[in-house]
C-alpha cells in the first residue's frame, strides 16, 4: 500500500471521529451505558467552570463550549434516554455554569445529578438543574455570593450588577430545588462559619436538610432513580 493511501485512510479516520457522537463521550471524559434496552449518557462537571477566558493549563476544567453542543446532541439523540450528571466542581465562570445548568433544566429528557466530593459555588445551580438530585454523604457544598478577583470599578453600577446577578443565580437555584429564597440567602450571607468570606458549608446530610438537594444517596440510587424515570 502506497503512503498516499495510507495518508487518505488516517485522515478518514479522523474525519470520522469529528463527526461520530460516539466519540465525544470519551474525550469528554464521559460515558453511554445502558441497563437492557434503556441507554443512559454519563456526563461529568469536574474543577473549574471554564467559561470566556482559559484557565491555566494545570487546572482541571470543564469548558462550556463543550457541555453546550453536547447537551443539545443528547437531547435530539432518540437512543438515548436519560442523563446522569457527576459534579465535582469547586465552581468557576458564573454565566458559563448558569447557561449550562438552564440547558439541563430545559432538556425533554429525564436527567438525575449527583454531588461527588463537592459541588461549590456555581456548582450548585448544576447540582440542582436536574430533575431529582443526589448528594453522598461525604461530599459537600458551599454556598457563598458572587464575588470576583482583580481591578474592579468602585461605583455604585458595579454592586448593582453583581446584586442583579446574584438575584438570577438565587431564582434559578430556588426555581428548581425545595429551598426557599430567604433560606438561600441566609445560608449565603453568613458570616459566622468561613474565616476568610461569607457564606456556609453544608454537608450531604445538612444539603438535604435545607431543601437544596432532594436526598442523600450512593451512585447506584441515582442510577435507579434514572432508570425508573425513563421507564415510567
Amino acid at each position: 500500500m502506497r503512503n498516499d493511501e495510507i495518508l487518505s485512510e488516517e485522515q478518514e479516520e479522523n474525519q470520522d471521529e469529528n463527526v461520530n457522537p460516539q466519540d465525544s463521550p470519551v474525550r469528554l471524559g464521559s460515558v453511554i451505558t445502558h441497563r437492557g434496552d434503556k441507554v443512559i449518557y454519563c456526563l461529568t462537571i469536574i474543577g473549574q467552570i471554564e467559561g470566556h477566558y482559559i484557565l491555566p493549563s494545570n487546572n482541571k476544567t470543564t469548558k462550556y463550549e463543550h457541555i453546550i453542543p453536547t447537551l443539545v446532541a443528547i437531547d435530539e439523540d432518540e437512543n438515548i434516554g436519560g442523563l446522569l450528571l457527576l459534579i465535582n466542581t469547586a465552581g468557576g465562570d458564573v454565566e458559563a455554569g448558569l447557561a449550562i445548568a438552564e440547558l439541563i433544566s430545559g432538556m425533554k429528557k429525564p436527567s438525575v445529578s449527583i454531588v461527588l466530593g463537592g459541588g461549590h459555588s456555581i456548582g450548585i445551580p448544576l447540582a440542582v438543574c436536574a430533575d431529582k438530585s443526589f448528594i453522598v454523604k461525604s461530599a459537600s457544598m458551599t454556598v457563598h455570593p458572587v464575588r470576583t478577583t482583580g481591578l474592579t470599578v468602585g461605583a455604585p453600577q458595579t454592586f448593582e450588577y453583581f446584586r442583579r446577578m446574584q438575584e438570577r443565580i438565587t431564582r434559578f437555584i430556588v426555581d428548581n430545588s425545595n429551598i426557599s429564597a430567604e433560606d438561600f440567602s441566609s445560608l449565603m450571607l453568613n458570616t459566622g462559619e468561613l474565616v476568610t468570606d461569607i457564606g456556609t458549608v453544608l454537608d450531604g446530610e445538612k444539603a438535604v436538610e435545607c431543601g437544596l438537594i432532594d436526598a442523600v444517596g450512593t451512585l447506584s440510587d441515582a442510577l435507579d432513580a434514572l432508570y425508573e424515570m425513563i421507564n415510567n
